[in-house]
């Protein structure tokens, strides 16, 4: 006996949505060929793995390995497989890609979905403004020439606007962010906003950023956001030119944050300051969380002394895919998504 009601379709079903994966498997031997035609390696790393990454704000989800003796080993899904990824270019000196599935917990939105696939790439001897270059030949490579979002016609033949943070604050914000890294007041008071109960430089910083900045870049063709305060260098080296800020972009097409890029740092123990910082932060930040606490990545920093001068990046590959198929959801591109 059948049921009389018919349930609405899924939202996510599959045959609805094989446009748009037909393109994302397009889009993925586009890729392949791309980094294979230009001499990379494609690698793959451990998704489960003591360390998972140091940002302050990614949630992680944990696992456990038992050993055929017992013995368990707590472990996480890894939020980026750069850590990894940098260990392999810092032993043999050759220019690698992956696309790689990472987890993000407490994640979940039409842009953003618990697991997704990274694109990441590391190539020895390039600056960030050569990675600059390779990202937008890939783009032209695996994008039509004109691609829609959001109502927006973004043009990807066109050169790629290139723009720093700082010149971005001045333009849409209104106030020099460099002159005021770190003193939240002093921000408040230059942006003529409220500083919120509590609020640090960096909140303000993003809330500046997502309510000011990202609505009005990237809409015509897309946008590299650079030379990032030095408080947000994450991996990234300072500019030796400008000590204030990093060497790092963001990519910015139709509203999305498309990738995020450092010319890398090298410097393990500058680098090791730097996670000390970011945990001490984290375990302030989320005081009442319990599993924010893993081992550094030990292996990870004995290697980066032996990193040469590289830049590296990681793009979001289902979001690529958004853009060639014109979709505002990344679970019309994801073969079982979350809905």
């Amino acid at each position: 006996m059948t049921d009389s009601v018919t349930s609405r379709p899924d939202p996510v079903h599959i045959a609805d949505r094989l446009p748009f994966l037909l393109r994302r498997n397009l889009v993925l031997r586009g890729v392949r060929a791309f980094f294979d035609a230009r001499g990379y390696l494609e690698v793959e790393t451990p998704y489960a793995v003591p360390t998972p990454g140091e940002e302050v704000h990614l949630k992680v989800f944990a696992t456990e390995r038992t050993g055929a003796d017992g013995s368990r080993q707590k472990l996480w899904l890894h939020t980026s497989p750069e850590f990894a990824m940098k260990r392999i270019v810092a032993a043999t000196g050759l220019p690698v890609y992956q696309l790689a599935r990472v987890w993000r917990n407490a994640e979940g939105s039409r842009l953003h979905a618990h697991e997704f696939t990274m694109l990441e790439w590391y190539r020895p001897g390039a600056t960030l403004d050569g990675l600059m270059d390779e990202t937008e030949t890939l783009l032209r490579a695996v994008l039509p020439p004109v691609v829609r979002m959001g109502g927006d016609d973004i043009g990807i033949a066109a050169p790629f606007e290139r723009l720093t943070v700082a010149e971005a604050f001045r333009c849409h914000v209104g106030v020099d962010i460099l002159a005021n890294e770190g003193d939240a007041p002093a921000l408040a008071r230059a942006a003529g906003c409220a500083l919120r109960n509590g609020e640090t430089w960096e909140d303000l910083f993003f809330r500046l950023m997502m309510a000011h900045v990202e609505p009005y870049i990237g809409r015509t063709c897309p946008t590299f956001l650079t030379h990032w305060p030095a408080s947000q260098a994450a991996l990234a080296r300072r500019d030796p030119a400008d000590p204030r800020v990093a060497l790092r972009f963001e990519l910015y097409a139709g509203g999305i944050e498309l990738a995020n890029a450092f010319e890398e740092l090298t410097d393990s123990t500058e680098q090791r300051q730097r996670f000390v910082t970011d945990r001490a932060r984290r375990l302030a930040s989320y005081p009442h969380e319990a599993g924010l606490d893993w081992p550094v990545d030990e292996a990870f920093l004995a290697a980066l002394d032996s990193l040469p001068p590289c830049a590296g990046i990681a793009l979001g590959f289902d979001r690529l895919v958004m853009l060639a198929a014109g979709t505002g959801r990344i679970a019309d591109v994801q073969w079982l998504g979350e809905g």
